[in-house]
Formats: structure tokens, C-alpha cells, sequence
């Protein structure tokens, strides 16, 4: 929380009006936080140019060649560099270079302070001479896991940065790269600084889907990966300007409901003295979203709510940031702030800065749930003046947990030493200094006879430590041989769901199925022991893989992250739901695995991948999208109508609720017939309920308003998100887009206005203009709006739906000339 006033003289008059108001402990803070409030200055800066001879000056950041450097603060293990033969025009001089490592190699730093250190790797997969997208490998450091299995492979749009905060001590910070069998590791750039003292807080509230858990302490030992930094109100915030180097995207493409806010700006001087910069520009402090009142009087949705795609069942720290720019007396507003629509905080600015335009800032831990999605809104409180709130900004960190399995540094306090070197000058902007050649040898961490010394003792230790296995074998052998069987049954829905124990090695004989349930070994013949060249995908539920079985059976294998108890609902939900269930158009469960504490789901292969793949691509976060489809306009009915088709057998055959129907949950076989996937979210609709009570989950995008706000789940919730898919399937872009106008970004809403004009072939996949018959798109268009009705009531059926395509398809092919 930053807190500041407008000059000394202002202060003292306040101080001396508010005496009698205040706690006497309010006030010594209030002082106490006005002098600490000068600029920060970055301390144990390191700026790396990964794989260069050169310094380069990107911005306001002067990166340091590696190669030949004269800092005696940082090194770099056994590696190689290599350079950019054909840069595209514009590629930055940061980006021309990289470092590769073979085997598992490291960079170490000299750090002075014990504090949080902002930690970023900049990721740039050129293709020659090497191509970097082929690159798998891990990236650890200070005992913690900051990258698993990382690739740029699927990168539409480079530079990948990843961003960490983590806490280091005096003495040497090692970072480690570690490639795959068969694969290698790099990187194009490095920053490490410390951060601001106050950078991460201690001691918060501790949130969990079902409300308030407590406090969470010990906050300052753990690292953290950043996955969402937003400007609420504003425009994209570039890192040249923000004195921590951050870039803050837009709001607009995570807001539920766009017109439920109105963008404001403030062009004044802000209370805070450059204190806001620390933990967020100026520009943060001085946009904001606020409640649309005049929209939200219109309905029960009375808040302004965002969604953020997130890690399942993974713990956040979440900082959102507030700047009164509204209120023209004091006092005048008080809201609430509602995380998951369980937890609810009061935000009172004037009882936390006492002043107009001050920033300061709350701090949560945020525990997610399976849905995959945070939900935070803003809503006003019955007892304020002015009825409405705001958000200026928000930030959302995964907590990474240490682990022992990493490498760290023998010797922690040991210097740094590099080769001497010719001192360079100071680089202009965007332009390289060439130095030297680089030296025959990388620089090291250690001298040679020390190197001798480790290299007699490790082998040592190696022989020790094999006959150390040689004997654990042995003996593992025979208990083998008296080994029992034996697993744990859980209950879902009152029938026995089992897990094999851990040591078990062969089938169980308590199965949920014995027909469905396959042995371990098969799943590692298959998959060539879950080799990363056959993955094909990567979901909220773990990666997926193609493979074979051994009756020659093509398969896709997707996989819970082994060891994790995370995930199970989904997993026995999905065996259970899919084991009764049997329809041309749902995909079918080949099998499962439960042994070693793994859990697999097996599936028939579907050779065209899934429907978004086939319309567009997609960056990882929906940033950007582009059409990438040649399906024809019959083609897309079809597949259309077969998905309608298994949705209407799921909800009136089997009567179960998908709840994540989505254009990747829509999967093609070799002849493109659909078939709907993924049932790890469905919920049952037995009896003659109207809706089931239950918390939202599903994909942002997707959802259906109804749903969001009552949080009574319908079968029209699914009739809602298939509207959504057949919108995605006649525009060619993803549900959610945001690197367009913000009118344009969410996808029901755009068209949807485009349809109630009439105009709805403006915006079709432009491969399909000119090749859709009138009548056949006024049908489809007309489909699309009914599904998408802000009421359930209104919205048809699945079969209803499936019969209006028909009539869609039918007018396409001119059975029908008019209506």
C-alpha cells in the first residue's frame, strides 16, 4: 500500500484537520510511509545479451554481451553461442543472438542484498542456423522449477518472455538450464534486479473458491511466476515505461460483460510523490474501469466482473490497485471487491489513504479450483453515497513451491571470476558494440584443480552410488516376488471409484471396469515412454499424446502430471461419465490408468486435431488470431450439425450437462465427422430439475450470462457456449480476441450486433465470401442469436438448434430457393 500526499504544505494542513478524526498508529504511518516514498533506484542489476560479442541499448536497458565480458559479477557455464544469419528487417539486436546449452548448464550471478529479485528470460526462436523452435528443457533456480518442459514451438508471436519474482540471498544466484534427452536448451537475453522492499507483501488474506480461508504468511520465501499484469481502463503500457521494465495489457478482453464498465481517465497530478511507480506507473493509477450504473440498473448483473484463465487447482498471489479518480468529496464511495462471488472485501479508500487520487494497493492469495478461470468483480456496497466502483489495476502471480530436486550452488558465498577482457563503450540505443573475438573457452565458476578434485570425487561417488542401486534392486526383486495388491476406493455419486496402489505394478483387481482399465506398460508402448516428439496438445488436465497401441490402434493419451493428486474429479468423471455413454458424435474412451499414482485417459485418435486448430490460429493467451481454414461453408454446416447431434444425445439420451462446450472440445476424425470431447466438467441433469445449483465453471468466452450471474446451470447453458462455437466457425476467430478494438473483442457480442443489422456477412472468414448462400447465412445468423439469448427460457434446444442447421445446410445447397 502506497500512500503520499501533494506537497508538504497540503500534508501538514491535513495532518492538522484530521488529528481529532484519526487513530493516533493511522497517522505515525501515514508519516513513516511519506518518508520512505523517494524514487527507488534498481540495485544488483544484471542486463545479460545472451550469446553476443556486443552491448545493446533497447530502450532505456543496456544488455551486456556474455561473451568476453568485463564484469567480474556474472558467468556462464559450458555452452556455445550462436547468431542470426538472416534476421527479418526490424528484429532487435537483442534478438540476433542466443546462448545453447547441450547439457545441463547454468549462468551465476554475485548478489549483494538479500531480497525479491524481478527475474526475466527472453525467448526469440530464430531458424538459422539452428532452429530454436526445436529446443525442450527445463529452467530451475534457487531450488525452484521455474520452466518445465519448455518450448517456443507454437510461438506466433516472438518474443516470449517469462517473468519471475524470487527470493535470493547475498552470494552466488545460479540459474539452470537443463535440455531433454535428445533436445537442447537457450536463451536470447536475461534480466535479474532487485525489486522495491515492499515488491511482494506477507501475511495476507487467504481466498479459496468457497471464501475466506485466513491468512497466508510466509509470502517472502516463495518464488512467483507472473501470468497476468493488466491496465483497467487504459491502453498497453510498454516496459520503456515503467521503471521496473513491465508491460501491462488492456483490460478490455478479460471484462465479462463490456458494457458493464466505462473507461475513465484523470489528467491531474497524482497524491503520491513517485511512490505509485513502485508498484505500478503512474499511467495505471490514472485509468480506471467504473461501473456502468445506468446498464446495471437494467439487470441483476449490478457489478463489473473479469475472468482470468489460470492453472487448475494452483495457488495466486493477486495485487489489485486502486486510485480514487472519481470521487469529488470524501467519503463519497465505498464498494465491494469479490473474488469467485464467495470472498467479498470492503474497499473504503478514504479510511486507507485519507486523500483524492492517492494509489494504493490490496493483496490476496488466491487458491484456483478446477474450472481453470479466477473471477474478480467490483460492485458497490448499499451504504455508500455513490453507488459504483472501480479498478485502476491487477496483477496475478502463480506461486511456485521450492523443490530439493534442483540444483544449487555448492559454495553460495563463493565470487564470480571471468577472463580479462578490453573495457567497451556505452552503446547507443538499439546499436552494438563489437569487442574482441570471443574466447576459446567459457568463462567458470571455478579454477581447474578444484575442477580435478570434483571430477575424483564424483567418480567416487558414482561407484558407491551404483553399488547402492545394485543392492536396492536386489532387494526390491524379492519383495516383488510377496508383493500383494491393494488399492483405495473413493466415492463418486455413491459408486466405487478405485486407484491401484503406488507399488502395485499390474492391473487391480477393484477396477471402475475391467474392460476399460489398461496396464501401465501399454500406456509407455504406446507412447515410446511418453516421448515429447508424439505430444499434440496440452490442456487444463496435463499434456496429450499420440500413440499406438499394441493391437495397432491409434490412440490419444492424455496425462495427469504423475505424483499429483490433482485433477481426480475431472478424471473419475470423465471414465464415468464416458463408460455409459456410447454415440457417433462423443468421443470414446478406449481406457484409463490408474497405477504409480498416474492418471491417463486413453481415447480414440481424431486424426484433424480439434475445431479451432482447423479454423485459426491462435496465440497461447487469444492475443492474436488468424484464418487459417479452407473447410467449405457445407463442410463447417456438417460438422456443425454432428456436434449439435452428440450435445442433444448428452442432454436428452443421458441426460448430462457438458458445461465446457467449446470449439477445442469439438474434435474431427480422418473424414472431418465431429465428435464433442472432454466431459471432465459435465455434471448429470437426472430427474426433472429446471437447473443445478452449483459453482461456474467453464471457459471464459463461453459462458453463459444467465449461469454467471444465478450460478444455476441449465442444458441451455450449453445451448449458450454453442452459439459462441457457431460463431467461431463462421468468422474464423477465437471467442475472445484481444488484440483488436474493444467493440470487437468478445466475439457474441460483435456479431451478435452485426446480425441485428443485418450485416452479418461483413464480418464472415473472408476464404468463405462470396460462397455462402443469403439464405443460408440469414438462417445460421438467426440460429446463432437464439442460442445466444440473455435468458435460458428463450434459448431453443439442442435439437431445435440441430434442425435449423439442417434447414442452414439445406438453403446452402439450394434443396430450398426461399423461404
Amino acid at each position: 500500500m502506497l500512500i503520499n500526499f501533494a506537497s508538504a504544505g497540503k500534508s501538514r494542513q491535513w495532518l492538522m484537520m484530521s488529528m481529532d478524526k484519526l487513530h493516533h498508529h493511522k497517522v505515525i504511518l501515514t508519516l513513516l510511509l511519506l518518508i520512505h516514498s523517494s524514487d527507488y533506484a534498481l540495485t544488483d542489476k544484471y542486463l545479460i545479451n545472451s550469446g553476443s560479442i556486443s552491448d545493446t541499448a533497447i530502450s532505456t536497458q543496456y544488455f551486456v554481451g556474455d561473451v568476453d565480458s568485463c564484469s567480474s559479477n556474472f558467468s556462464v557455464g559450458e555452452s556455445s553461442r550462436v547468431v542470426d544469419d538472416n534476421p527479418a528487417p526490424g528484429t532487435p539486436f537483442l534478438y540476433r543472438t542466443a546462448r545453447i546449452f547441450r547439457k545441463q548448464s547454468s549462468y551465476g550471478f554475485q548478489i549483494t542484498q538479500n531480497g525479491t529479485y524481478v527475474v526475466r528470460f527472453h525467448f526469440y526462436p530464430f531458424s538459422t542456423p539452428t532452429n530454436l523452435a526445436d529446443a525442450l528443457f527445463n529452467v530451475s533456480a534457487n531450488g525452484f522449477s521455474l520452466l518445465s518442459n519448455f518450448s517456443v514451438q507454437n510461438t506466433s508471436n516472438p518474443p516470449v518472455i517469462k517473468e519471475f519474482a524470487i527470493p535470493i540471498e547475498v552470494g552466488i544466484f545460479m540459474i539452470y538450464f537443463t535440455p531433454q534427452k535428445s533436445f537442447f536448451a537457450f536463451v536470447n537475453a536475461i534480466e535479474a534486479f532487485l525489486a522495491p522492499e515492499d515488491f511482494i507483501s506477507d501475511g495476507v488474506s487467504h481466498v479459496t473458491p468457497a471464501g475466506l480461508k485466513g491468512t497466508y504468511n510466509g509470502l517472502l520465501s516463495q518464488a512467483f511466476h507472473i501470468i497476468h499484469r493488466i491496465n483497467v481502463g487504459g491502453f498497453t503500457i510498454t516496459p520503456s515505461n515503467d521503471l521496473l521494465w513491465r508491460s501491462w495489457t488492456p483490460d478490455d478482453g478479460y471484462l465479462f460483460l463490456p458494457n458493464s464498465a466505462n473507461n475513465i481517465a484523470f489528467y491531474g497530478e497524482l497524491n503520491s510523490l513517485g511512490a505509485a511507480a513502485n508498484s505500478a506507473p503512474d499511467n495505471v493509477y490514472k485509468t480506471a474501469k467504473e461501473l456502468n450504473i445506468n446498464h446495471s440498473r437494467s439487470s441483476i448483473f449490478f457489478n463489473m466482473t473479469w475472468g482470468f484463465d489460470v492453472n487448475k487447482n494452483s495457488t495466486y498471489f493477486v495485487r489489485v490497485h486502486f486510485c480514487d479518480i472519481i470521487s469529488q468529496d470524501v467519503d463519497d464511495i465505498v464498494f465491494n471487491l469479490s473474488i469467485y462471488n464467495q470472498f467479498i472485501d470492503k474497499i473504503d479508500p478514504y479510511n486507507i489513504t485519507y486523500h483524492p487520487a492517492t494509489p494504493f494497493h490490496g493483496d490476496y492469495v488466491v487458491d484456483s479450483d478446477d474450472s481453470g478461470y479466477v473471477n474478480i468483480s467490483a460492485g458497490p456496497r448499499s451504504k455508500s453515497l455513490n453507488q459504483t466502483a472501480f479498478l485502476n489495476g491487477l496483477e496475478i502471480m502463480e506461486m511456485i513451491k521450492r523443490s530439493g530436486a534442483y540444483p544449487v550452488p555448492s559454495n553460495p558465498n563463493k565470487t564470480l571470476q571471468s577472463a580479462p577482457c578490453k573495457p567497451r563503450k556505452t552503446p547507443e540505443p538499439n546499436k552494438t558494440v563489437e569487442p574482441a573475438p570471443a574466447p576459446s573457452k567459457p568463462n567458470t565458476l571455478t579454477s581447474k584443480p578444484k575442477k580435478n578434485i570434483f571430477a575424483i570425487a564424483s567418480s567416487v561417488v558414482g561407484v558407491a552410488f551404483v553399488l547402492i542401486l545394485i543392492g536396492v534392486f536386489m532387494k526390491c526383486r524379492k519383495a516383488n516376488s510377496v508383493e500383494t495388491r491393494e488399492c483405495s476406493v473413493l466415492l463418486y455419486g455413491g459408486r466405487p471409484f478405485c486407484r491401484t496402489n503406488d507399488r502395485t505394478a499390474d492391473t487391480s483387481v477393484c477396477s471402475l471396469s475391467l474392460g476399460l482399465k489398461l496396464p501401465f506398460s501399454e500406456i509407455l508402448h504406446a507412447t515410446n515412454n511418453f516421448n515429447p516428439k508424439v505430444i499434440i496438445g496440452e490442456g487444463g488436465f496435463g499434456k496429450v499424446y499420440r500413440g499406438t497401441l499394441r493391437d495397432g490402434k491409434k490412440v490419444a493419451v492424455k496425462r495427469r502430471q504423475p505424483g499429483q493428486g490433482q485433477g481426480l474429479y475431472e478424471f473419475q468423471t470423465e471414465i464415468i461419465v464416458l463408460s455409459k455413454i456410447r454415440h457417433r458424435h462423443l468421443v470414446s474412451l478406449i481406457g484409463y490408468c490408474d497405477e504409480r499414482h498416474e492418471m491417463i485417459l486413453v481415447y480414440e485418435f481424431m486424426e484433424n486435431g480439434t475445431l479451432q486448430d482447423l479454423l485459426y490460429d491462435s496465440s497461447e493467451d487469444c492475443s492474436t488470431s488468424s484464418p487459417r481454414s479452407e473447410l467449405s461453408w457445407e463442410q463447417r454446416l456438417e460438422i456443425c450439425i454432428a456436434s449439435a447431434m452428440g450435445l442433444d444425445y448428452l442432454h436428452r439420451g443421458a441426460r448430462i450437462i457438458h458445461r465446457d462446450v467449446k470449439s477445442t472440445n469439438i474434435l474431427l476424425d480422418e473424414n472431418y465427422v465431429a465428435k464433442v470431447a472432454d466431459f471432465g466438467l459435465s455434471k448429470s441433469g437426472d430427474g426433472d430439475q429446471t437447473h443445478i445449483s452449483t459453482d461456474v465453471k467453464g471457459s471464459f468466452g463461453y459462458l453463459d450470462p444467465e449461469y454467471f450471474r444465478c450460478m444455476q446451470l441449465t442444458y441451455k447453458s450449453d445451448v449458450y457456449s454453442f452459439g459462441v462455437v457457431l460463431l467461431e466457425v463462421l468468422c474464423s476467430r477465437p471467442a475472445i480476441k484481444r488484440s483488436v478494438p474493444r467493440e470487437e473483442m468478445n466475439l457474441a457480442e460483435w456479431a451478435i450486433s452485426w446480425q441485428k443489422k443485418g450485416q452479418l456477412e461483413k464480418i464472415v472468414d473472408p476464404f468463405l465470401v462470396g460462397k455462402i448462400n443469403p439464405n443460408s447465412l440469414r438462417k445460421f445468423g438467426e440460429t446463432a442469436e437464439k442460442c445466444l439469448r440473455d435468458s435460458g427460457a428463450d434459448r431453443p434446444t439442442m435439437r431445435e438448434v440441430e434442425r435449423d442447421l439442417r434447414n442452414a445446410l439445406d438453403l446452402q445447397q439450394a434443396r430450398i430457393p426461399r423461404e
